[in-house]
């Protein structure tokens, strides 16, 4: 349980507006300043309906560990941000284990730990570096322009993952489109549905296909371990291939401009770790429900009650983070919570930090004179989406 910080108040009963539009700088909503500086849970309505918002970074954390809060979207009271969507059910999507509690995840990510370690990870380093000189040599081959996120950003996360997992390059534009449908908040009951259908079944016959012809690959090493059911390992592998490369491009694409107008920092061993604390694009991921009766920051929560920990928040509380709005490497960041806290860890990050350091050193190394083709203030944000980031992102070089 957490007491948070000194004088604080009662949280205020009318409703406050969610979810809140990101400025383009700096990030997150200011509003969120205003809630840790109050009460620090506030209230909001969601379609789903009633939930509080949490704001400070000790009251994410405490959110985050305490057994009487669930995961589990079956639970009455989850929360879900738009009209449709939200995590699956595992009637939906069995083996979708970031929806689970323990000890039930305990099972599928004590399976998945040993190929996510930073020795694991570290052997893909030449995997990675290969994907990342592909992509700019195509880049530098059609031209002197592009738009990176299209060009870069994306390919490459999608590019690892696919290998990772055994997926056809090939079968790249399939899956980034149904991940879009999948991400979107304005997205229907009936897309959201048919983009995971599709997905599914492509999975499904993908893993048939290496039951038969096992390669060196993670879901035939899943399928030889024997711990998951073939349902289960067809939504684990939907839920890595979604994670793996849409969270990533969006944090390789928003910390190029970062660095594009910080050239300061540029080869620094330390900016990744604040760049994923200073963009925190998974603000809207970690919603959670009260299944007990619990004290969070001072203020009671009813079973039954939703419950969004910001991860943007957290990571922008001054209580935590010296000027956070400030891009500042030279912090330390490390108790940043952009891949959450606890149990529900991103799994990850291992991956996604060593994909961020290959890519940025890469870039700049190769074409040290790429530049903004437009002003950051026309740079068209993702507004609509479960992540943030950029839909475009033009450069140019000479």
């Amino acid at each position: 349980m957490s007491t948070g910080a000194d004088a604080r108040t009662t949280a205020p009963q009318c409703p406050v507006a969610f979810p809140l539009r990101r400025p383009g700088r700096p990030f997150p909503p200011p509003e969120y300043a205003t809630y840790r500086g109050g009460a620090g849970l506030v209230r909001s309505e969601l379609p789903s309906g009633p939930v509080w918002l949490v704001t400070r970074h000790e009251d994410v954390r405490a959110v985050l560990t305490d057994p009487r809060i669930s995961a589990d979207p079956s639970k009455p009271g989850f929360p879900k941000a738009g009209r449709t969507g939200g995590a699956p059910s595992q009637y939906e999507v069995p083996g979708w284990f970031v929806a689970m509690d323990p000890p039930e995840h305990g099972r599928f990510r004590k399976t998945l730990i040993p190929e996510f370690t930073v020795r694991k990870v570290r052997e893909l380093r030449p995997v990675i570096q290969q994907i990342v000189d592909e992509r700019i040599d195509a880049m530098l081959a059609a031209g002197t322009s592009a738009d990176l996120i299209e060009s870069f950003a994306l390919p490459v996360p999608s590019l690892v993952i696919s290998s990772l997992l055994g997926v056809p390059k090939a079968d790249r534009d399939f899956f980034e489109d149904r991940t879009r449908v999948l991400v979107r908040l304005s997205s229907t009951d009936e897309e959201r549905d048919k983009a995971t259908q599709a997905l599914l079944r492509y999975l499904g016959r993908l893993i048939q296909i290496k039951q038969r012809r096992p390669g060196d690959d993670l879901i035939s090493r899943l399928i030889a371990a024997g711990t998951l059911s073939r349902q289960e390992l067809s939504g684990v592998s939907m839920l890595l291939l979604i994670a793996g490369h849409e969270t990533t491009a969006n944090n390789i694409g928003l910390g190029v401009v970062q660095l594009l107008t910080n050239p300061q920092w540029i080869g620094d061993d330390r900016i990744v770790e604040e760049l994923l604390r200073y963009y925190s694009v998974a603000d809207l991921v970690a919603f959670r429900v009260a299944v007990e009766d619990v004290e969070i920051g001072g203020q009671l929560i009813r079973a039954g009650e939703g419950i969004v920990p910001l991860i943007a928040a957290a990571n922008h509380d001054d209580m935590a983070f010296a000027a956070p709005s400030e891009f500042d490497p030279e912090r330390s960041a490390r108790s940043h919570v952009a891949f959450g806290y606890g149990v529900h860890q991103c799994l990850g990050q291992n991956l996604v930090r060593e994909e961020m350091d290959i890519a940025y050193r890469t870039l700049f190394a190769r074409i040290p004179s790429l530049t903004l083709a437009v002003p950051v203030e026309e740079l068209p944000l993702k507004y609509d989406g479960v992540l943030f980031g950029l839909h475009e992102l033009p450069v140019t070089w000479k």
